[in-house]
């Protein structure tokens, strides 16, 4: 197959989206299907890459890592013209997805669209943030969904939520999965050296990017108040981004800054390697779609403490392979850490249940699963003859025109109509 991938962020850039892009794109390489990846251009890209068309962008907009596509794709249609896609996956309702869709409709091609993010906890980074910008978040990202062939849900958290939404296009469950052996032989007292961290201490971890919707500021309290209170035991946070200085302030705060280790972005080997240095894994975040760099926790043999919310708990089993916490509060992470720390007995007993989870999220069995479900799209799209083609051209660009300025203006009613959103209950019908 022919695969073409739009998405608004892809490597250099470190988050959820572009590294299960990249896992997803590598796979289905090696399974010899050819795939074109169509992504903004990011400060640091590599310069020479492989079947990769940049967009023109705004970098780091709004302050952030992220880069906005602009509108204007000068030889894109030459690209894919030469390429001649087979099916189209984008990546996100908004930007670059709605270039996705213009080009699904424009060819007549099959559209599947994985809905990797909860876009309403990441309004804040667009001026303007507020309630109605969340609710307009939310309604955009269900009639998308709603004009696509197939969606892609990465949990079963996920998959309900959007069901409840109103999303009617077919749906399936589909993690991005990790490579397992990738995480499995690390150097944990090589990252302790070179962070001055002692042999002997009990290390709390955290790995993702430093971000106010990551709950950060709730993960750092609780963390700080569970190692002040045990003499040996540190934090090390893997990652980066506008909280960082928060984190620090905390604990400076707390009198034990000298027991927080920021290792920045590691990737690969060195990755691998932090990751072993730890003996529990703590996430907070409340905003996932699936479990990433949960699973990755897992893969290297650390139980996880986290909250019990969407994504997370598809992959945290209580007092199996970590603490999954009902009480999403300071306080009772805390508690739970305190637990842990004082029984390297259950440590032992819960990693090994992480060892044994993390098998069941190789990489391979999702993209195989992604791959079946592209082929029924396949099997069932009509194809039109030359003649046809002409005409049907023309329709299709003018109805993807208009399913994309309808898609934002119903959204945009539906956002200032407050009373719909009394119970998240809204319906987007499929045009």
């Amino acid at each position: 197959m022919n695969i073409v991938i739009f998405t608004n962020t892809y490597t250099p850039h470190v988050g959820g989206v572009a590294r299960s892009v990249e896992a997803f794109v590598s796979e289905y390489r090696k399974l010899g299907h050819r795939v074109l990846v169509v992504a903004p251009e990011f400060a640091g890209m590599p310069e020479e890459e492989l079947d990769v068309v940049r967009i023109a962008a705004i970098q780091n907009f709004n302050a952030s890592d992220f880069s906005v596509a602009l509108p204007f794709h000068d030889r894109l249609s030459d690209v894919l013209d030469e390429f001649e896609p087979d099916i189209i996956h984008s990546q996100h309702p908004f930007l670059l997805g709605m270039s996705a869709l213009r080009t699904a409709r424009y060819r007549n091609l099959p559209l599947v669209f994985t809905h990797h993010t909860l876009y309403e906890q990441y309004t804040h980074y667009v001026p303007g943030d507020s309630q109605t910008m969340q609710h307009f978040a939310i309604a955009l990202a269900t009639r998308y969904a709603n004009l696509c062939d197939q969606v892609i849900a990465p949990s079963q958290s996920i998959a309900d939520l959007l069901h409840q939404r109103g999303v009617t296009s077919p749906l399936k469950v589909i993690p991005t999965g990790v490579y397992l052996e990738n995480f499995a032989n690390g150097d944990g007292n090589l990252v302790r050296r070179q962070l001055d961290i002692p042999a002997d201490a009990m290390v709390i971890g955290h790995l993702g990017r430093l971000a106010p919707e990551k709950n950060l500021a709730v993960l750092s309290q609780a963390v700080a108040e569970a190692i002040g209170s045990h003499s040996k035991a540190h934090f090390l946070v893997v990652g980066a981004g506008p909280s960082e200085h928060a984190i620090r302030q905390i604990f400076a705060d707390a009198g034990i800054a000298d027991r927080l280790h920021l290792a920045g972005v590691l990737q690969r080997q060195q990755l691998t390697d932090a990751l072993h240095a730890m003996d529990i894994f703590s996430f907070a975040s409340t905003s996932e779609t699936q479990g990433m760099v949960v699973t990755e926790a897992m893969a290297a043999g650390l139980p996880v403490v986290a909250f019990d919310a969407p994504g997370v708990r598809e992959v945290v089993i209580n007092n199996n392979n970590g603490l999954l916490l009902s009480e999403t509060s300071a306080k009772a992470l805390t508690a739970a850490l305190t637990e842990l720390m004082n029984s390297p007995e259950k440590i032992k007993m819960l990693g090994q249940g992480a060892l044994r989870t993390a098998g069941n999220f190789a990489m391979s069995c999702s993209a195989a699963k992604a791959l079946l479900c592209f082929r029924s799209l396949l099997d069932t799209v009509p194809v039109n003859t030359k003649t046809e083609r002409d005409w049907e051209d023309v329709l299709a660009w003018i109805k993807a025109e208009w399913d994309i300025l309808s898609s934002v203006a119903v959204a945009g009613t539906t956002a200032v109509s407050s009373g719909l959103f009394a119970d998240n209950k809204f319906a987007a019908s499929k045009k």
